[in-house]
């Protein structure tokens, strides 16, 4: 039976695609996004979007009563709205940083907030984390990223112990490098924080390194994530955690069984 599912974060890259893919197994698909206009031909798909920003609690609270007013459930959440704050921590002013966690975190927290009393209603959910290979390793200027990375990884495992006797799963995705327009994101950022930064010849280094071609052409395509993101949101009895994508499984390897000397030698290595 077809399940109804709320997807973030879907205007573009593995959540556009995983929700397309979703539609065409027979699901009821809600898309949700800021970028309305980038959803528009979604619903040639079947799909419905609904036009809402996760850091904002009257767009999460409306796209869930229309879900539930629709459809009567909600069967999966996939919480994949999120962006990547880069630069410096000494440039990075904290209201910026604090809208990141508003994003990648809280904003996330409200929206499963707002869906657990009906999973718990009908006795079933499934809620599905995008995370990151970022909350458990750690890039040059990546800092506040990497925090709000870390911290959902924690708060996830908690989450999955607490609903699990409510037959309500908690899954975690941590992509590896994939081919979307996260780098070009991270270097409109990156440039706010440019002028005057005593960090200047690190991060040329670094964002030269992001965006070579080389590094995009090594990227997994987000069509390969969007098959991972079905089987989180459908298998009957899913993992904890998937990984996928370029340099994912490797960097986990080398941090876990190497430590921090050996992690951070080959980031020098690698942005000089």
């Amino acid at each position: 039976m077809g399940k109804i599912i709320l997807v973030t974060g879907a205007s573009s890259g593995m959540g556009r695609e995983a929700a397309i893919l979703l539609a065409r197994g027979g699901h009821t698909v809600y898309a949700g996004a800021r970028r309305a206009d980038r959803m528009r031909d979604l619903s040639e798909h079947g799909i419905t979007p609904v036009e809402m920003d996760v850091s904002e609690g009257e767009d999460n609270e409306r796209a869930v009563q229309r879900i539930i007013d629709s459809e009567g459930r909600i069967d999966v959440l996939i919480n994949n709205a999120g962006f990547g704050l880069y630069g410096a921590v000494e440039d990075i002013p904290l209201d910026d940083a604090r809208y990141q966690f508003e994003v990648n975190l809280f904003g996330l927290a409200h929206l499963t907030q707002l869906v657990l009393p009906h999973m718990r209603a009908q006795g079933a959910g499934r809620i599905v984390n995008t995370s990151s290979i970022g909350g458990r390793i750690f890039t040059p200027f990546g800092a506040w990223y990497h925090a709000t990375k870390h911290a959902l990884e924690g708060w996830s495992d908690c989450l999955r112990i607490e609903t699990a006797p409510f037959n309500i799963q908690v899954v975690l995705i941590q992509p590896g490098f994939i081919r979307t327009d996260f780098v070009h994101v991270l270097g409109s950022g990156l440039q706010k924080y440019y002028a005057g930064s005593a960090y200047k010849a690190a991060l040329d280094r670094f964002f030269a390194m992001m965006s070579s071609p080389e590094t995009a052409d090594r990227g997994t395509d987000a069509n390969v994530l969007a098959c991972v993101f079905v089987e989180a949101a459908t298998a009957a009895r899913p993992r904890r955690r998937y990984v996928k994508g370029a340099s994912a499984r490797p960097l986990l390897f080398i941090r876990k069984w190497f430590g921090d000397g050996i992690f951070e030698s080959v980031l020098r290595r690698t942005f000089g």
